[in-house]
């Protein structure tokens, strides 16, 4: 089990300029880098591949960006945009080395609002569609694509991990996975730890945020279930910290982040590892 930092928590968007926090998250103790990709051209894969190697980090994850104009149950243009968003990923992420896509990878974020169950049926069949053939594209370069449930108030479409786990049955691809949230379980989720126990071997990505967006363990939420749902379930992923601050404006805002949560960023990064490595040993 590898522990990383998602990059949003420092800079938006991630370039090759970026690649200079690397050598502070090997100094931290991080394993693994996950990196969102908001724009294909915003980076060289091959540059960013050597940095890591440079300081002995992975890309253990990339993590996609799904904006209004990117989504798969959307308009025909943003089914459209957002697939080849997505399709585009995946060949970057091979030149990465990277083994996962990650997040919400069916719909924009945001979209939340109540559809009649037609429509609802509709969506789910055209998410479903669009998911075989980005998977199809996974599995042929050795990747694996990790669907994220988000809370209510960031989508209508797939909240829980039941949720997930239908539209894994709807693709039928063995390169489709759920990747679970601790932020999102913990508004949807009537237990943590049931849900991870009920992912299963289908359990492919893990973020662990604090139930404020802060700091894991400086929280409310109850992490000893947690950390023993994933020893029995024998995960052994990527767990990554993904926290958002005023520091990083634009990621603020998408993310409601409105005041300060924690002293500062890098608290939620050293001591958020130094937990996480204490409660998941």
């Amino acid at each position: 089990m590898r522990l990383g930092i998602n990059t949003f928590l420092f800079t938006s968007p991630f370039t090759n300029e970026s690649t200079k926090l690397f050598k502070t998250f090997k100094r931290w103790g991080f394993q693994s880098i996950e990196i969102p990709i908001e724009d294909p051209a915003h980076i060289d894969p091959a540059h960013v591949k050597r940095e890591l190697d440079k300081h002995g980090l992975v890309c253990g994850s990339v993590c996609a960006c799904m904006g209004s104009d990117r989504d798969l149950r959307g308009t025909p243009e943003q089914q459209q945009t957002g697939l080849a968003y997505l399709m585009k990923v995946i060949d970057h992420m091979v030149v990465l080395d990277c083994p996962s896509l990650v997040g919400p990878v069916y719909s924009a974020v945001g979209r939340a609002d109540a559809v009649p169950p037609d429509e609802s049926k509709q969506q789910w069949a055209t998410v479903a569609k669009h998911l075989k053939t980005l998977c199809a594209h996974a599995k042929a370069q050795g990747r694996q694509v990790c669907l994220e449930p988000l809370n209510r108030f960031e989508t209508d479409f797939i909240n829980t991990c039941d949720q997930g786990l239908k539209m894994l049955k709807a693709v039928g691809s063995p390169a489709l996975k759920l990747h679970l949230d601790t932020f999102h379980m913990n508004i949807e989720e009537k237990c943590q730890a049931d849900a991870i126990r009920k992912a299963g071997k289908n359990l492919g990505h893990f973020h662990a945020c604090g139930s404020d967006r802060g700091t894991p363990g400086n929280d409310h939420i109850d992490w000893k279930p947690i950390a023993k749902a994933l020893k029995e379930i024998r995960y052994n992923g990527d767990v990554a910290i993904e926290s958002f601050t005023t520091d990083v404006k634009v990621i603020a805002r998408a993310a409601a982040i409105w005041r300060k949560i924690e002293p500062n960023r890098n608290d939620i990064a050293v001591k958020g590892l130094e937990f996480l490595k204490r409660t998941l040993k």
